[in-house]
């Protein structure tokens, strides 16, 4: 297990962030560029919310639970500053996008950017001991929660009653969101959203046939026969079960331990592209032509994901089978996704395993999901 420590925490401290190091920064208008071409050249200044807060988390984190490196805090520090002048409107909601220097292109229109803010002003609060970053990472926390039965608000674009949908993305962000809030909540606060996010994601979103957990559901909890109803991302339901792993650890909880760990086996077993290799992006649980156009890509955040969910299932079971499935996305993603060349790993590529796009950034990837998930394995892998 060393062997694999070692290579995740290179791979981490080595590589992945010295590129965001080099590249990132904006040093004139703050914040981060995080439209980065293979080589780390910017290739658009705008700037995205979502993106702005996991990059601050990420150096927060670093700087808790790495190395207390002021570098890395300082860094961080020029995130947390650019959100609290730039990234909320009038009413304390996160906005989409915005330009280099700050001005709103995109509207708050849905309550994504307050978590990833919410995570960045939590971790760089602790970080920092900055108590104006921990009583907003609360507020927000806080507005999140007020907003959860109608996350897009006015923005929604569907019809009322015709066909209500609710959403995975929200309880399983939050189940993360929590944990990672939990020093500055209640404690009832945190058991109560813990509660209902473990009810939400495994009674109500799992389906308990299939062991698939499925994007989209009627208001009322039941099956919706269509395109967004038979929606299966492989990559977020096994994301969302590490998450749960976590709380099972926290809680001592075996059985939801063990019910979390056969969802993500399940779920890599539908996703395998058994052809080409890796994990499909969406599929339709009838086996129906997906609605999404890039439904076979294959995406970096989907197999770090589950390098991270099989990584610490591993930890927990020690089990065989566990570690054989690591293995088998440990070889394809490092043979496709990861650039010995220029660094950093590729975002996206096509069925066959080809890069598709050859940027290191961009309106959705950026300094996260790599960074967490070689932090995550190689603390998973260190625990032998």
């Amino acid at each position: 297990m060393k062997n694999y420590s070692d290579l995740y925490r290179d791979a981490l401290l080595k590589d992945v962030i010295p590129f965001w190091e080099r590249n990132s920064i904006d040093k004139q208008a703050g914040g981060y560029f995080t439209c980065l071409d293979r080589f780390g050249n910017v290739y658009d200044t705008d700037k995205f919310i979502w993106l702005q807060g996991r990059q601050a988390w990420t150096f927060s984190m670093l700087y808790n639970k790495v190395e207390r490196n002021q570098f890395w805090l300082d860094i961080a520090k020029h995130g947390i500053d650019f959100l609290k002048t730039y990234g909320k409107d009038k009413n304390g909601n996160f906005y989409f996008s915005l330009t280099r220097e700050g001005k709103p292109l995109i509207q708050p229109y849905n309550i994504f950017s307050d978590c990833f803010a919410s995570m960045a002003f939590a971790q760089y609060g602790l970080a920092a001991n900055d108590e104006e970053s921990t009583e907003l990472a609360v507020e927000t926390f806080q507005n999140i929660l007020s907003r959860k039965s109608n996350p897009k608000g006015k923005y929604t674009k569907a019809f009322p009653e015709t066909r209500p949908l609710k959403n995975f993305s929200l309880p399983m962000i939050l189940s993360n969101l929590c944990l990672e809030l939990e020093p500055l909540l209640s404690p009832e606060l945190v058991e109560q959203t813990i509660d209902a996010c473990i009810h939400e994601v495994m009674e109500v979103f799992l389906d308990k046939e299939s062991n698939l957990i499925y994007e989209n559901l009627l208001s009322d909890g039941s099956f919706s026969d269509s395109f967004e109803g038979r929606l299966i991302n492989p990559g977020h339901g096994i994301e969302a079960m590490w998450f749960i792993m976590d709380i099972a650890h926290r809680r001592n909880d075996s059985e939801l331990m063990d019910k979390a760990i056969q969802v993500v086996v399940s779920l890599l077993e539908f996703g395998w592209d058994e052809e080409h290799g890796g994990i499909f992006y969406f599929l339709d649980v009838k086996g129906k032509p997906p609605m999404n156009l890039e439904w076979d890509q294959k995406l970096w955040w989907v197999h770090l994901e589950t390098l991270v969910a099989l990584a610490k299932a591993y930890r927990f079971t020690q089990d065989q089978k566990i570690f054989n499935l690591f293995e088998k996305v440990h070889n394809y993603s490092w043979d496709h996704f990861s650039d010995p060349e220029a660094g950093e790993w590729f975002g996206y590529l096509n069925r066959r395993g080809e890069v598709l796009l050859p940027l290191k950034g961009g309106k959705w990837k950026g300094c996260f999901h790599v960074p967490r998930a070689m932090y995550q394995v190689w603390k998973s892998f260190d625990t032998f």
